[in-house]
């Protein structure tokens, strides 16, 4: 298995780790209100729930394409 497609999976794996770490912290109470007064969830959520799903599909697509050779 080629190297990209290793570290493809890692990023794949802590993407869908910190997704579900951010669904999990926009049940607690003050990301509630937040979301009920300000629109938005809190810095911290946001950056769990961005950073997730940016490293997601940076893993998939390392996993789809980093081990082609040209």
């Amino acid at each position: 298995m080629a190297m990209s497609r290793v570290l493809g999976a890692v990023l794949l794996v802590v993407g869908v780790l910190l997704l579900v770490f951010g669904f999990n912290a926009t049940d607690k109470p003050v990301e509630e209100l937040s979301n009920t007064f300000l629109g938005h969830y809190t810095d911290e959520t946001m950056w769990y729930l961005v950073g997730g799903g940016a490293a997601a599909v940076a893993g998939v697509l390392m996993l789809l394409f980093g081990g082609r050779r040209r």
